[in-house]
């Protein structure tokens, strides 16, 4: 979206345009501005209008029912919190008592809308001046949400009690760019976000495979999973931070929140004998290195050195990991394995693995399955060697 596109979209004609429309469907665009076109609106309008019909829908999975009343560009939207994360975000603010909160790189605006719901000020900051008018008119509701363009390292700070970042990690433009590697090439700079973090309570949002030997000592380092999705890695800093914890996996799902917390990374539990039963870790208590802290409490051991499998002679009932039980080891070199899986009629097969280097996409197709039974196989190493595991889902 350029800044000729948002001002089509952002008169009264646009935006009831917009409201107008009936919820996008992949496919059904041709036809829309075929109507539309007949019902004499210009065409620049017709696309601006259907381009955000569509970002609209796209962004329903990260806001829900809101994002029907907001505004979005392509490159936003991909970097935007979640509106439920964002939530939680904004709760550590309150807790702290802040009375104004600086976002600085608010995007779209979606932790500034969250923290503005709690009642609190926000100063939304944006370089970006077509995102900028966004998040304008995603804030447009929260007379204490104001939204200044310009540069978060130069804004003053007067009267801000607290600050949160959430820098760019993709290159810069509202369309199509591509992701930055190199937290150096952040905007702001990590060592701005963490500079500020030594004279304010400040919560930085970063990627989940952020590297954690750049993580600063005194930080709280919270990694976020929704629906088995790992989609952030959150720094919290003074006030923000909680007393005791430095590692933190969060796990949000249909069925509510779990989270599971220690003061430091924990130890990986002694590998034990394989059992009956294998369990697969969510991917923030993996990135949080507390996977020995799950075994413990379950009462597992691990699969293999190194390998982020546990093993247990029961099954686990736990937000924090997918049990499965073990049917069979089957043959693991591939001959072996390509009859052993003919024998049992397997057509459908879905292939995990940690610990081997194998394609499963590859594998799948040169292992030739025919029949109509289904199955989870897993390619791991236990006790060091390599295995082929044989198992199904335990639902809880």
């Amino acid at each position: 979206m350029d800044s000729a596109e948002l001002a089509r979209l952002l008169t009264p004609e646009g935006l009831r345009l917009l409201d107008s429309l009936p919820p996008y469907t992949a496919g059904g665009g041709s036809d829309q501005v075929a109507s539309l076109r007949r019902a004499g609106h210009p065409a620049e309008l017709v696309a601006a209008v259907l381009t955000q019909a569509r970002l609209r829908e796209k962004a329903r999975a990260k806001f829900g029912e809101f994002a029907e009343r907001m505004l979005f560009t392509p490159a936003g939207l991909e970097q935007a919190t979640r509106l439920r994360v964002a939530a939680l975000h904004a709760g550590r603010f309150r807790d702290a008592g802040a009375q104004r909160v600086a976002d600085l790189g608010c995007g779209l605006g979606s932790d500034a809308l969250a923290v503005a719901a709690l009642g609190i000020g926000v100063l939304a900051v944006e370089r970006d001046e077509v995102t900028a008018a966004v998040a304008t008119y995603n804030l447009a509701a929260f007379p204490d949400a104001e939204v200044v363009l310009g540069s978060a390292e130069q804004q003053p700070l007067d009267g801000v009690d607290a600050v949160y970042l959430d820098p760019a990690r993709r290159t810069t433009g509202t369309g199509q760019t591509s992701r930055l590697t190199r937290p150096d090439d952040y905007t702001p700079s990590i060592d701005f976000a963490f500079g500020l973090a030594e004279r304010l309570p400040t919560g930085v949002k970063l990627g989940p495979g952020f590297d954690r030997s750049l993580i600063p000592t005194g930080a709280e380092a919270q990694w976020v999973s929704v629906e088995g999705q790992l989609v952030e890695m959150g720094l919290w800093f003074g006030s923000l931070a909680r007393d005791g914890i430095r590692r933190s996996a969060l796990v949000l799902s249909r069925d509510g929140a779990a989270e599971l917390s220690a003061p430091a990374d924990s130890p990986d539990a002694e590998v034990r004998s394989l059992g009956d039963y294998l369990h697969e870790p969510d991917g923030a208590v993996i990135r949080a290195r507390l996977i020995g802290e799950l075994a413990e409490r379950a009462g597992a051991g691990m699969l293999s050195e190194g390998i982020a499998y546990l093993t247990s002679d029961a099954p686990l009932a736990s937000p924090f990991a997918t049990s499965f039980r073990i049917l069979e080891r089957l043959p693991a070199s591939e001959p072996a394995l390509k009859r052993a899986l003919r024998e049992r009629g397997v057509g459908t097969l879905e292939i995990k693995k940690r610990g081997t280097d194998v394609d499963p996409a590859a594998l799948r197709k040169r292992l030739g399955l025919r029949g109509n039974r289904t199955a989870t196989l897993v390619l791991t190493r236990v006790a060091g060697a390599h295995e082929a595991l044989l198992v199904e889902r335990v639902t809880q």
